[in-house]
C-alpha cells in the first residue's frame, strides 16, 4: 500500500503551484509575462509596485517553477517557461469568472459597464481576415508587445495616446480592437473612443494570448530576446 506520508507529501508540493498563484500581484505578472519576456524594472512599473516587491513575487512565482529567467548585462529579465503556465492561469481566470461569486462588479468597477462594446470571436475574425482586406485590425499594446507577435496586418496603436492615433480612422473602416486578454482595459478604451466619433468598432473577445495559443497565424517584427 502506498505511504500515506509520501502521498501528502507529494500532495503539498504539487499545491505549490496554487499557492504561488494565491496572490493577485503574483497572478497579475503572469498575465503580463503571458505577453513576453520583461525585467522586473518594467514589471514593477506594471503591477504598480517598488523593484523590491516585485522581486519577492518573482521569487516566489520561480519556485514554483512558474517563471524562468536570463541575464543581460545588470538586468534580469523573467519568462514564462512554457505555453502551460499560460494556460493554467487561463483556466484559474476562467474557472473564477464562472464560480466566484460577484466577480462581474469588480470586473464593472475596473472596466466599466461593457454590454454596449460589441465582440468578435477569434474564429470570426480569422474567418474574416482570409476573406481578404476589409478589416482594420488595432493591436491596442504597448509597441514591444506588437513586435514580439501580433495578429497579422494588425496596426500598432499606442493605448497611451488613443485620441491622437484614433482620430484618423475614418467612420467607413470595420474596426477590431485587440490587446492583452479579456480583462484588458486598452480594448475597450479603443471601442469606446471610437464609438464617441460615430466609428462602430469590436473587440477581439479575449486578446492575443490566446489567440497565439489557438495556433492562429502570427507575424512577428522584431527579433525574439535571446
Amino acid at each position: 500500500m502506498a505511504d500515506r506520508t509520501a502521498k501528502d507529501a507529494l500532495y503539498d508540493r504539487l499545491a505549490e503551484v496554487a499557492k504561488a498563484l494565491g496572490h493577485g500581484r503574483r497572478a497579475e505578472l503572469v498575465d503580463v509575462l503571458a505577453q513576453g519576456e520583461r525585467s522586473v524594472e518594467v514589471l514593477a512599473g506594471e503591477i504598480g509596485q517598488t523593484t523590491a516587491n516585485t522581486s519577492h513575487h518573482l521569487q516566489v512565482l520561480a519556485r514554483a517553477g512558474l517563471v524562468s529567467t536570463r541575464r543581460d548585462g545588470n538586468h534580469v529579465f523573467y519568462r514564462l517557461p512554457s505555453e502551460r503556465v499560460a494556460e493554467l492561469w487561463s483556466a484559474m481566470r476562467d474557472v473564477a469568472a464562472a464560480h466566484v461569486a460577484g466577480i462581474g462588479d469588480e470586473v464593472v468597477a475596473y472596466l466599466g459597464p461593457r454590454d454596449d462594446i460589441p465582440t468578435i470571436s477569434r474564429d470570426e475574425l480569422a474567418t474574416a481576415l482570409e476573406s481578404g482586406p476589409g478589416v482594420l485590425v488595432l493591436d491596442v499594446r504597448p509597441q514591444a508587445e506588437y513586435e514580439a507577435g501580433h495578429i497579422p496586418g494588425a496596426v500598432p496603436v499606442d493605448p497611451m495616446h488613443l485620441d491622437d492615433q484614433l482620430s484618423r480612422i475614418t467612420d467607413d473602416a470595420d474596426v477590431v480592437a485587440y490587446c492583452r486578454g479579456p480583462y484588458c482595459a486598452f480594448a475597450h478604451d479603443a471601442v469606446r473612443a471610437l464609438g464617441s466619433r460615430g466609428i462602430t468598432a469590436r473587440r477581439l473577445e479575449d486578446g492575443f494570448p490566446e489567440w497565439r495559443r489557438a495556433g492562429l497565424p502570427v507575424e512577428i517584427t522584431a527579433a525574439p530576446a535571446g
